[in-house]
């Protein structure tokens, strides 16, 4: 049995750190850094389920007049709310009583746990971004891009909203073999680019980044000219790969959404089969964002915390101690987010 000393110094160890894993699954994170500069990393505290409010029509009461003609006042119903489930992550920090008995003393403990705590911390960081993209169909999952930007718009239940009841809750799809007539090149890419663009712009509302995979990335970059070649303003320092994409009256960062994905091989992969990459698009895509109607919802008291009380256990000399997140992404506007497909 561990001493109350040692459950003490781990879970202070990991109390001191949390603060640490959040700020860098935000600045390592595209989705997140930038969710995180439009204020849409929103917190919630309680209840069964996390409710997004939504605008899906326009207020009726909107009406010309003059002088004492009678304005309408009747009550418009132009809000709803799209209710998402609660969605849990862990990763675990073991010890075993060897390992307890060779670092005694606070320096070692603190010494051993460090590179067991970097470790998790790297694997809770690899398993948001993969959940970040998915279509949340792994039980447990959040409801990443692939869902709340999907290339069937027209079907599906996203927030208890059946899509192909509502069309305000599907978003824009481009296929660039149906839609276009072609695969994806660099002869056509900006076409395609352009044409889903005008679709997302409402005013001055409209995408305020695009998240591409390998594939989409390079393949804009070769259909840029030397001097198109940009990187967006401001995002050097990010530490994010970009672009900028110049069209529809507004000047949009391309970011790098793939990179490294992982291998095969991978000892710790985190799709349902065991294998593969660690997250970003699917091959070929890109997502046209509006991050005004999309949030990283995690619970206040459940952000990649340490969870009370220490594990032990029943057969084995060891303590686990579990880093524990709950919450989801959530959309509130789908019509303005779009995604680009081969």
């Amino acid at each position: 049995m561990a001493s109350p000393n040692l459950s003490e110094i781990v879970t202070t160890t990991l109390r001191n750190r949390s603060k640490k894993l959040n700020d860098n699954m935000t600045r390592n994170n595209v989705i997140l850094s930038k969710m995180s500069e439009k204020g849409r990393i929103d917190p919630f505290s309680g209840g069964r389920t996390i409710v997004q409010e939504l605008s899906y029509a326009n207020n009726t009461t909107y009406r010309r007049y003059s002088g004492y003609e009678v304005l309408n006042i009747q009550p418009s119903d132009v809000f709803s709310a799209a209710e998402y489930p609660i969605r849990q992550a862990a990763v675990a920090i073991s010890i075993s009583g060897l390992e307890m008995l060779q670092n005694t003393g606070e320096n070692a403990i603190i010494n051993l746990l460090k590179s067991r705590i970097e470790n998790a911390e790297a694997t809770a960081e690899n398993g948001m971004s993969y959940d970040m993209f998915s279509d949340g169909s792994i039980s447990g999952q959040m409801l990443g891009l692939q869902a709340l930007i999907s290339t069937s718009p027209t079907s599906g239940t996203i927030g208890g909203i059946d899509r192909a009841s509502w069309t305000f809750w599907q978003n824009q799809k481009y296929s660039a073999v149906s839609d276009g007539g072609a695969a994806i090149t660099s002869a056509n890419i900006q076409r395609y680019m352009n044409t889903l663009a005008m679709r997302l712009i409402r005013g001055v509302d409209g995408p305020d980044m695009i998240l591409a995979d390998n594939t989409a990335y390079q393949t804009y970059l070769e259909s840029l000219t030397a001097i198109q070649r940009i990187t967006k303003a401001g995002d050097a320092t990010g530490g994010f790969t970009s672009l900028a994409y110049n069209s529809v009256g507004r000047e949009i960062p391309v970011y790098l959404a793939g990179g490294f994905q992982g291998t095969t091989t991978d000892g710790n992969t985190f799709s349902s089969t065991g294998g593969g990459a660690v997250g970003g698009p699917p091959s070929s895509t890109m997502y046209f964002m509006n991050n005004r109607y999309l949030s990283y919802r995690p619970h206040r008291e459940r952000n990649w915390v340490p969870l009370d009380p220490d594990r032990f256990s029943v057969n084995q000399d060891a303590m686990v101690k579990l880093i524990g997140w709950a919450g989801n992404m959530t959309l509130s506007n789908a019509f303005l987010q779009g995604v680009l497909t081969t």
